[in-house]
């Protein structure tokens, strides 16, 4: 007995016959073309419980067709799939009112997964509307890392949940707040920035809540808060792990009953704000310290959302690069090109200073050279002169691998720490790196100690020196995996 009927639009026969084969076997009855006009046709009849259809088709593109199919079928679950794996694609398929978006290539146990749920539970609630029609929202990329912040974003659009947004220095934090804000249900209110490392800490209450006349020396009027301006918008509270103590016990209070009082003030006052927060650091680790607080930090991480370093996605750096050059190119410079071997170099640069860094060499590559094409030893001798920079180029590879083969355990991890100050080259890394390095260490320590005695913590724990129930807490701290295995 079938599941359900899937209809299938796609111009491609081979994915039509794969979907078509996958979708049987999961006991649905699926119904397969290559056209709009077709698929317009049956849904308009009536026939198909789902839709799973590529965006761009031969005689029309899906995201025109979404509209009427929803006005006709609102409840019809609508799975879109697209080899244009773009932020705008996903941001879009949701404004439409599509189920799911899916990259290509995709995953038939996930796709059929969906399918599963979309058609236990069809989504009833309308579109939302469009949001602004921009290309040039700067978050580009077609990496899978990338593909799961754009589906996370696409879910998150229509909510005025709380997001906790994670990652490294210029890794983009801001821009995907912005993008959660211009593409979301407050896109008409105003978007407000704070940056809580930016402000001294004695002023910072004041700054967010505002404050009343004669509140403190140096108030000599009534002055609105960040809050008070971010009304009926989204206040983005970047670098969050910097806020001190005082000012954490108002926010939570925000959170919680949803109202604030000015520095001086009496009177509560009721808001109405999305708040999104960021930081770069390790917030359980700043708990442990006992500078953030912990019922503050589970308010604000409702939703939280990692975005990925650059090295961890190097397949985005050409895509990011022609980016730029066209941003660079419309402020008057030229666009370059770069060869073969430039472009290798620089997909095999750590970037520790992630996008961001990218973006100031491409200006520097627009500004400085007269060449339009950018060969890999004007790109060498670039990355040369960045501070302890290490690109993995195979020679050095190899060199450094030779080096590492008789390095004792405290000379990897002095080489490590230098690979991790790098980053942080006009500044020093956040509070609470001990602990951070012990963690890092603590996990393989632990881990190698449970292979060597088979899983048997007993033997771990005598083999470390540490109590067996200090190992057991260590082991559900560091989310280890515990496997026994026979001899």
């Amino acid at each position: 007995m079938p599941n359900g009927h899937i209809i299938v639009a796609d111009d491609d026969a081979a994915i039509r016959t794969v979907l078509n084969q996958a979708l049987s076997r999961a006991g649905y009855e699926v119904r397969t073309t290559s056209n709009c006009a077709t698929l317009w046709r049956w849904v308009a009849q009536g026939e198909g419980d789902l839709v799973i259809t590529d965006v761009v088709m031969p005689d029309e593109n899906v995201f025109d067709l979404l509209p009427r199919i929803k006005r006709v079928r609102p409840e019809l679950p609508i799975i879109v799939m697209s080899a244009q794996n773009t932020f705008m694609t996903a941001i879009r398929a949701s404004e439409r009112g599509a189920y799911e978006y899916l990259p290509k290539p995709f995953d038939l146990k996930e796709l059929t997964a969906i399918v599963g749920r979309a058609l236990s539970r069809p989504r009833g609630t309308p579109a939302p509307g469009a949001g602004p029609e921009n290309e040039d929202i700067p978050l580009v990329g077609r990496s899978p890392a990338m593909q799961e912040i754009y589906r996370a974003l696409a879910r998150l659009m229509p909510t005025d949940l709380t997001v906790m947004i994670t990652g490294e220095s210029g890794t983009g934090k801001e821009l995907v707040a912005r993008a959660l804000h211009d593409y979301g249900r407050r896109r008409t209110g105003p978007f407000v920035p704070v940056n809580m490392a930016a402000i001294p800490r004695d002023l910072i209450e004041s700054e967010l809540f505002g404050h009343e006349k004669g509140a403190f020396t140096g108030a000599l009027s009534r002055s609105a808060g960040r809050f008070e301006q971010a009304e009926g918008g989204t206040l983005f509270l970047d670098e969050i792990g910097d806020m001190p103590m005082e000012a954490q016990t108002r926010l939570l209070r925000v959170l919680q009953q949803g109202e604030y009082t000015t520095v001086g003030g009496r009177v509560p006052i009721k808001t109405n704000v999305r708040i999104i927060a960021a930081t770069n650091k390790d917030l359980r680790v700043s708990i442990q310290q006992g500078i953030f607080r912990e019922d503050l930090f589970f308010r604000l991480n409702v939703v939280p959302l990692r975005l990925p370093a650059l090295r961890e996605r190097a397949e985005d750096v050409p895509d990011l690069i022609r980016h730029f050059f066209v941003l660079v190119e419309r402020e008057g410079l030229t666009r370059k090109t770069l060869d073969a071997d430039a472009m290798e170099r620089l997909k095999r640069y750590r970037w520790p200073g992630n996008v961001r860094e990218l973006e100031n060499l491409v200006r520097r590559l627009a500004a400085l050279y007269p060449q339009e094409t950018i060969t890999g030893p004007v790109i060498e001798a670039e990355l040369d002169t960045l501070p302890l920079a290490q690109p993995m180029a195979a020679g050095k590879s190899a060199q450094k691998n030779g080096a590492a083969e008789n390095e004792t355990l405290s000379g990897a991890v002095e080489r490590h720490l230098a690979d991790y100050f790098s980053g942080y080259r006009d500044t020093l890394p956040p509070p609470g790196l001990y602990h951070r390095i012990l963690r890092e260490i603590e996990g393989p320590l632990i881990g190698a100690a449970l292979a060597a005695t088979r899983g048997n913590q007993i033997r771990a724990a005598e083999l470390l020196g540490v109590n067996r129930n200090t190992l057991r807490k260590k082991v559900r701290d560091l989310d280890l995996q515990v496997f026994r295995t026979s001899r």
